[in-house]
């Protein structure tokens, strides 16, 4: 392993420390030595030196996705640790939070032991776990979230469930403050949502399908707000898809509570007209809604009201997302190519440039999770990706490392291609034909 890696002449974006401009990257010792122009660091040996030449390439902190599925233990034939992994440095993600909706389910320390070591065995990004807020996410009794959260959960959540009891719910928030960390929630009100596959409207009635309305949604969120009011916890609403839910999230924060959200690329870029071929790559839960849901959720974006972007990435046996669409599984695998749906859903039209987009994607998930990452300032642990913003490509799910292929953008041209990712100041990740 090279101890000394040189990064030169590409534009570094290191939203953190408000830094926009074309100079040089030297890592030492798997850490950021220094950022300026003509880079003349002591410690560089030019002999033993690796010199990456980033022209016209953006040099920017590690990319965060705070929310991923990689199914172990249980679904290993969907995806590993290992697999998603491999899947997350190709897009240029340096640290994934993985969910606890596993089977078994991770909601004690033992289990969170175990995702750790099994990331730390992987070699690839740096992997982080939320524990269950229930056992079994059953809604009914409190995970072991203190040991969890001294095993090094970064939060709790019984994703792919909303916790349904607000007594059960309140619990879990006084508990998590005792040891400030976050609590995440998937918002939805079972009454509302009843056994819904896709959003309740227009498009469900004349398919036949059992919609999931936008209330359910908003009642939860709504009803976590008034709890947040009352206990001051952090608390972060996971992909929010509503205008609804845009809505109580203004008020929220200018009540000035301590709420984030986040929005995933499909609720940006895709409707619930994608539905009409009952195609079950479209099946997700939230699941796909209107156009002005999307367009709310861009202008929240603009108005800087969104803290994070997610890939929510869900991996699923190509025999299961065969089934009918009542019966098949919700969730889409996105992961690898998330970049350039971000690209194409929020740069491209204008919504937020380079500089927005990457403070989305490193410093501020970090600050949601607590981690000290998303960031190149001197003496930070080097996790740096390299962007081609120029480079075109049309997405093939054949070539996914992922282990699984339920992703409804396969043939879709975009732009903004992954060309290194480095790890701890290793690199990790190579493109192919740079």
């Amino acid at each position: 392993m090279n101890t000394e890696l040189l990064i030169k002449n590409g534009r570094v974006i290191d939203p953190a420390n408000f830094v926009d401009k074309k100079c040089d990257v030297l890592i030492v010792d798997g850490k950021i030595a220094e950022v300026g122009e003509k880079t003349q660091d002591p410690r560089l040996k030019t002999q033993d030196c690796k010199v990456i030449d980033a022209a016209g390439k953006l040099v920017v902190p590690g990319l965060i996705d705070i929310h991923v599925h990689f199914r172990e233990p249980g679904d290993e034939e969907e995806e590993t640790i290992a697999s998603g992994s491999t899947a997350a440095v190709a897009a240029g993600f340096t640290s994934v939070v993985c969910m606890p909706n596993t089977d078994p389910v991770i909601e004690n320390e033992t289990d969170v032991e175990y995702i750790h070591r099994k990331g730390r065995q992987t070699r690839k990004t740096h992997v982080y776990i939320m524990g269950a807020i229930t056992k079994g996410l059953e809604g009914v009794e409190l995970a072991e979230m203190g040991f969890m959260a001294e095993a090094g959960a970064v939060g709790f959540t019984d994703d792919g469930r909303g916790v349904q009891d607000p007594a059960v719910m309140l619990r879990a928030l006084k508990y998590a403050a005792m040891f400030d960390v976050v609590v995440a929630q998937h918002c939805q009100d079972n009454g509302f949502a009843d056994n819904g596959v896709m959003n309740s409207g227009y498009y469900s009635t004349i398919l036949g399908l059992p919609g999931i309305d936008p209330l359910a949604e908003e009642a939860m969120l709504w009803r976590d707000i008034q709890l947040i009011k009352k206990t001051k916890v952090r608390y972060h609403a996971q992909h929010i898809s509503t205008a609804g839910s845009v809505e109580l999230i203004r008020a929220a924060k200018k009540d000035s509570l301590p709420i984030t959200c986040e929005v995933t690329p499909h609720h940006l870029l895709l409707t619930e007209e994608c539905c009409a071929e009952y195609d079950t790559n479209y099946k997700v839960n939230p699941p796909l809604r209107g156009d002005k849901d999307v367009e709310a959720l861009k202008q929240a974006i603009a108005d800087g009201l969104i803290d994070a972007l997610a890939t929510d990435h869900a991996p699923h046996l190509r025999s299961e997302k065969e089934l009918e669409f009542l019966a098949a599984p919700f969730g889409i695998a996105s992961l690898e190519c998330a970049l350039g749906l971000y690209v194409k859903a929020l740069i491209e039209p204008g919504v937020l440039d380079w500089p927005g987009l990457i403070s989305l994607m490193t410093e501020k998930p970090a600050r949601i999770i607590g981690v000290d990452k998303g960031t190149l300032g001197v003496g930070k642990q080097a996790d740096v990706t390299i962007i081609d913003p120029n480079a075109e490509y049309e997405i093939d799910v054949n070539t996914f490392r992922s282990k699984s292929r339920n992703c409804p953008y396969h043939g879709w041209k975009v732009k903004g291609k992954v060309e290194k990712t480095i790890v701890g100041g290793e690199i990790r990740f190579e493109a192919e034909n740079q």
